[in-house]
């Protein structure tokens, strides 16, 4: 099994989550079969170094609904990196990857380190 370490000192959130979301689909190999879930380990660091671009980090929202008539439930980006950036990430990669059944295995292959 393949690992790839990604520093993600002064990378954009998107940029590197688009990143993540090749490598675990496998698309960086010329074997690559879109039906099969890949090998490769994504070791993601220095996540709290991140840099976000405009105004995003104050003004961004993300909703989810939880089912509930008038429950429509918004938060900032800056709460959710603030509380837990590492949750943050494996959102916005899930987002980039295949809505399919494959989507769960591929991102438990996301393994995210605070330090070096």
């Amino acid at each position: 099994m393949e690992e790839i370490k990604i520093d993600a000192t002064n990378q954009t959130l998107g940029r590197l989550a688009s990143k993540i979301a090749l490598y675990l689909q496998d698309k960086h190999k010329p074997e690559y079969n879109p039906r099969l879930p890949g090998k490769t380990k994504v070791l993601v660091y220095n996540l709290k170094k991140v840099k976000f671009t405009g105004k995003k980090y104050s003004q961004k929202r993300y909703y989810h609904h939880t089912g509930y008539i008038g429950h429509l439930k918004e938060r900032k980006l800056s709460e959710l990196f603030e509380k837990n950036p590492e949750k943050l990430l494996k959102m916005v990669v899930a987002k980039m990857l295949p809505k399919n059944k494959l989507r769960k295995e591929r991102l438990k292959r996301l393994i995210v380190k605070n330090g070096e």
